[in-house]
């Protein structure tokens, strides 16, 4: 009785636009009130908040978001592109996949999937109209690259999951390479498959010489290096992922100070943004808090992990069905809402069932990626129509063959998870 009103109230809450963060709470109180009355939701109240934010782990999300703000201040961000372009631009649907490079690029920055699509929209997409790049193609490709800042390292959907499953976020940042390279030449391998079969849809582009490939990379070498950088230090266990993301802003400080871009004034909108952005996490992190308490005390999470033991299916059955659910739950939520909301509930059955957390993880973020791109709830879809006036149909459609390649991966990811875990088992310190 008292789970159904928990989430009764919640799916009520989220369906009149209350935010995430604090229908999550409202809901958590609710339930917490019901099983202890006042006294129980003050208790948690009163502890939730400074215990939420005060985790060390937490400090590496502003540290991480500051360093994509002063990354975009120094303009490198947009000049990923061009470097891409100039190396492969030439080949018939380069500079498609010079989009998905790009996208995996500014993702190593990001970590915001609207954020490297609307990037991306701005810089690439211009760039293939005007080289006479089909619009459903280029729209198609810019929506699914930009989910890519989701996965690849440092991915903010990692370092939430981590939070909240209480994992470590080192190994979720470092097995997300690997899948997310994976992405990135799955999206690639679509758009050559595309024009494979239909030439017309992507002409062929301008050729450099070597001496102006060379040159490019003096623009875009630096942040390359220090994404580098700052993933090596996590896998070499020379620091933990905050260290590396303080260390990850002042370099990126550096490269936009040498630019000659960082200026005062550009350098404080970034920390109000960086702050502001981080304040909406924390909030975020409580509320699930809130309702996790809430929801442990119903023993929902205990009753359904022994339900699904006796279950006479295979894991891989059951595994198969959670992922469904999670797809369908794309459609109407965004990735943070899913993982808050179901995290604590599922994650036990899946460790239960004899898969690791880490693995799973990592499993949720790219399925969560196709929730960026699907109707009716598509964020990256309404981004991309947004900054190029194309109907949101025709990006939809351009989008649908990255999709069903996105589920082929993930269906390759399950079977084989080795895929996923071999990096972050081999990290000195995990």
């Amino acid at each position: 009785m008292i789970t159904s009103v928990l989430f009764v109230a919640l799916l009520v809450l989220l369906a009149i636009g209350l935010p995430v963060a604090f229908a999550t709470g409202v809901a958590g109180m609710i339930g917490l009130y019901m099983l202890g009355g006042e006294r129980a939701v003050w208790g948690i109240l009163s502890t939730t908040p400074l215990s939420s934010a005060s985790q060390y782990e937490f400090l590496s999300i502003p540290m991480f978001i500051l360093m994509a703000e002063i990354i975009i201040i120094s303009r490198i961000a947009d000049e990923l592109f061009d470097t891409m372009a100039i190396w492969i631009g030439r080949t018939r649907g380069g500079l498609a996949v010079a989009t998905a490079l790009a996208g995996a690029g500014f993702g190593a920055i990001s970590g915001s999937s609207t954020a490297g699509a609307a990037t991306l929209a701005s810089t690439s997409l211009p760039a293939m109209i005007k080289n006479g790049y089909e619009p459903k193609l280029a729209n198609g490709v810019v929506a699914i690259s930009g989910t890519l800042a989701m996965l690849i390292p440092p991915s903010m959907a990692a370092i939430l999951y981590g939070l909240v499953a209480g994992e470590s976020i080192g190994a979720l940042l470092i097995a997300g390479i690997i899948p997310g390279l994976l992405v990135t030449l799955t999206i690639a391998a679509t758009v050559m498959f595309l024009v494979w079969r239909d030439p017309s849809r992507a002409p062929l582009g301008q050729s450099y010489a070597w001496r102006e490939k060379i040159l490019s990379l003096r623009v875009t070498g630096a942040m390359i290096l220090l994404m580098l950088l700052v993933t090596g230090v996590i896998y070499l266990g020379v620091a933990t992922p905050t260290e590396a993301a303080c260390l990850g802003a002042s370099g990126a400080a550096v490269i936009a100070a040498a630019r000659r871009r960082l200026t005062l004034p550009a350098f404080g909108k970034a920390l109000v943004r960086a702050a502001r952005t981080s304040a909406m996490i924390g909030l975020i992190i409580i509320g699930a808090h809130v309702f996790g308490y809430a929801l442990t005390l119903t023993q929902t999470t205990q009753q359904l992990v022994m339900w699904v033991g006796s279950l006479d299916f295979h894991p891989l059955v059951i595994m198969a069905i959670i992922l469904a659910i999670y797809i369908v739950l794309g459609l109407f939520l965004d990735q943070i809402a899913i993982l808050i909301l179901t995290v604590p509930i599922l994650l036990p059955v899946v460790v239960s069932l004899g898969f690791d957390p880490i693995w799973f993880g990592i499993i949720v973020i790219v399925t969560a990626e196709i929730g960026m791109v699907t109707p009716p709830m598509g964020m990256n879809v309404f981004v991309v129509a947004k900054y190029t006036g194309r109907p949101t149909d025709e990006v939809f459609a351009g989008v649908f063959p990255h999709v069903v390649a996105h589920i082929l991966l993930i269906a390759l990811l399950v079977l084989f998870p080795g895929i996923v875990l071999w990096l972050p088992n081999t990290m000195a310190v995990q």
